[in-house]
């Protein structure tokens, strides 16, 4: 009985300490749904990805990007958009691109202008972009892999947020 009455005197500071638990633990689930399925911040640093693909929208120092994760998944991405792409051949990395094709569009490029002038064209399939750098001379792209399907897309760049003199957007 004595335990009993030894129980009762905690169980208000019990009750309490398992609410502010509960709080910190809703208030940690509402964090990482925003951050993967909302809007999160992205550092994306292109000497990592072995080319300067992006300049001189990226630079190679590196910036970090608001990037929202909304538009790809109800087909809201558009021609000129940076988005993030996760890589066919190594899943943790992950690509910026730049969009330059629809499901549908007939394309016509040079697989390696400073090579030969050898033109291909393509029609991106359903379900599918067709995603470049900006800096064609330098970027492993959808001229060396193929269109990319609408599931490997993670997510649009916004706006560069970091550093603070080049901050806006990317068009």
């Amino acid at each position: 009985m004595r335990w009993l009455r030894y129980l009762n005197q905690w169980r208000g500071t019990a009750k309490e300490a398992f609410n502010q638990v509960s709080t910190v633990a809703k208030f940690l689930c509402l964090l990482h749904v925003t951050d993967r399925y909302i809007i999160s911040s992205t550092h994306v640093l292109n000497h990592c990805i072995a080319s300067p693909s992006m300049l001189p929208t990226l630079n190679l120092t590196g910036y970090i990007l608001l990037a929202e994760h909304l538009s790809h998944r109800f087909g809201k991405i558009g021609l000129g958009d940076v988005v993030l792409v996760r890589s066919r051949t190594d899943p943790k990395r992950m690509l910026t691109k730049r969009v330059l094709g629809l499901e549908g569009h007939r394309l016509s490029f040079y697989a390696d202008p400073l090579v030969r002038d050898d033109s291909f064209s393509v029609v991106v399939p359903n379900g599918h972009v067709w995603i470049q750098g900006d800096n064609l001379h330098a970027s492993t792209d959808s001229r060396n892999f193929g269109s990319v399907p609408y599931s490997l897309t993670e997510g649009k760049a916004l706006l560069r947020v970091w550093p603070p003199r080049y901050f806006g957007s990317l068009r």
